[in-house]
């Protein structure tokens, strides 16, 4: 998830921006346990910076939160010869007058390999501290893991891009296969629980606000329609702990350089404070980054990405179970090193905004159906359809399976974006 300039949506005396925007339903407010006052703002859709795993961000402190925010990491992504990760091609487009380069997970689909990366998933449960202080409440990820390991993400099923394939899979043939040979694919397998982590959340805590200690709520709950709780955590509180977390899993060799490594959440929703201490921005449901331990003459560099299991209900469009993690898991296979530059583009339907990075996921959330139901045995699952490469060419046609800008809901964007105006966004 990336940041995109839009509009104001005010909401009397409480505002959510929710994962869709004003495309998706907002959450029930009466619901919400002692949810402060904030005046309108912006809505925003983040993605984590890369991070050193020597370099701990002071995150509390840092009013503008640094780690959640668009940014163009240092260099090229075509400088690579020196850097430990998983195996990554590269390739480019014309549009605009310039070429664009880009870098993507897995080998050249013209050479029909076969690239076959684990994923280590780290289940995270929170320990929220109750308004008494003194006792806590456990909100569990232990119900969502078998059903996240059992999804589409790291699941065979059928597409038209291909038959008994993952779902990343899928949409990334969809982009290739007219250059592709038959055989070439991107796995995921195995999956697997390497650690289960419970994340203890103090009631209160104290950032830097307005340039002054503050203390401020760092969570608030509510019930979704299928009874789970639903938790809106203070993003600066978990940047800070998941930094943590995965340095630790770094350092302990669970998360590693050539494989996809991941941290599922129970229904915890990020959200940031305005400047009265109320909840401003909401609700980052994932993003994926890169961490870095900066090594010279080789440098190390673990994909990562952070998700959250939905229960339905909660968020409209369709949203629910895996819509996040395959939103990021997608995101990251385009895009691995957060620096694949397009020109810039306008949201769908929504004028004036902007964005220019290669974050497939993006321009579906916006839409009133972002979703694309895949049943795994009597299970269906709710995968996010992507943004195609030949979506962000902008450009009349599409070398894309069928023509299309959008998989596997071909129809979901029926023609290539619309630029912004200037090739980058302001």
């Amino acid at each position: 998830m990336s940041k995109r300039i839009s509009l104001l949506f005010p909401l009397i005396c409480l505002f959510f921006a929710t994962a869709a925007a004003v495309a998706q339903q907002l959450p029930d407010f009466s619901s919400i346990q002692d949810l402060p006052s904030t005046s309108p703002v912006t809505p925003r859709y983040d993605r984590l910076q890369p991070l050193s795993i020597h370099s701990q961000p002071d995150f509390l402190n840092v009013e503008t939160s640094a780690a959640l925010k668009s940014v163009r990491p240092a260099g090229t992504p075509f400088t690579l010869a020196n850097v430990i990760s998983v195996p990554n091609f590269q390739g480019s487009f014309g549009s605009r007058g310039k070429t664009w380069h880009f870098t993507m997970i897995g080998t050249p689909p013209s050479g029909g390999a076969t690239t076959t990366l684990a994923t280590k998933v780290v289940s995270v449960s929170l320990k929220l501290q109750n308004a008494n202080l003194v006792t806590f409440t456990t909100v569990s990820d232990a119900g969502f893991e078998t059903p996240t390991l059992n999804s589409p993400n790291f699941k065979n099923a059928n597409y038209t891009s291909g038959t008994g394939i993952e779902f990343a899979d899928a949409v990334q043939r969809a982009e290739f296969f007219h250059t592709m040979k038959s055989t070439w694919h991107t796995r995921l397998s195995p999956a697997t629980i390497v650690q289960r982590v419970t994340i203890t959340v103090p009631r209160f805590v104290t950032i830097t606000l307005n340039g002054k200690k503050t203390q401020v709520r760092t969570y608030f709950t509510q019930k979704a329609p299928d009874g789970h709780t639903v938790v809106f955590l203070l993003d600066q509180f978990f940047n800070q702990q998941i930094f943590n977390l995965v340095v630790n899993q770094i350092n302990a060799g669970r998360f590693k350089t050539n494989t996809i490594n991941v941290a599922i959440f129970p229904n915890t929703f990020l959200y940031s404070v305005n400047n009265t201490g109320g909840i401003g921005a909401c609700c980052v449901l994932g993003f994926h980054t890169f961490f870095t331990d900066n090594g010279t003459p080789k440098e190390s560099r673990w994909i990562f990405a952070f998700a959250s299991w939905t229960s339905p209900g909660v968020f409209g469009g369709g949203f629910a179970d895996i819509t996040a993690l395959s939103h990021e898991i997608s995101e990251a296979l385009n895009d691995p090193f957060v620096n694949n530059l397009v020109p810039a583009w306008q949201f769908p339907n929504q004028p004036g905004s902007c964005q220019d990075n290669l974050e497939t996921g993006d321009p579906v959330e916006v839409l009133s159906n972002i979703v694309f139901p895949v049943k795994i045995g009597t299970t269906t699952f709710h995968p996010q359809t992507e943004a195609l490469l030949q979506w962000f060419e902008q450009k009349t046609t599409s070398s894309a399976i069928n023509g299309a800008f959008s998989y596997p809901n071909t129809k979901a964007l029926p023609k290539a974006a619309t630029p912004f105006g200037p090739l980058t966004c302001p």
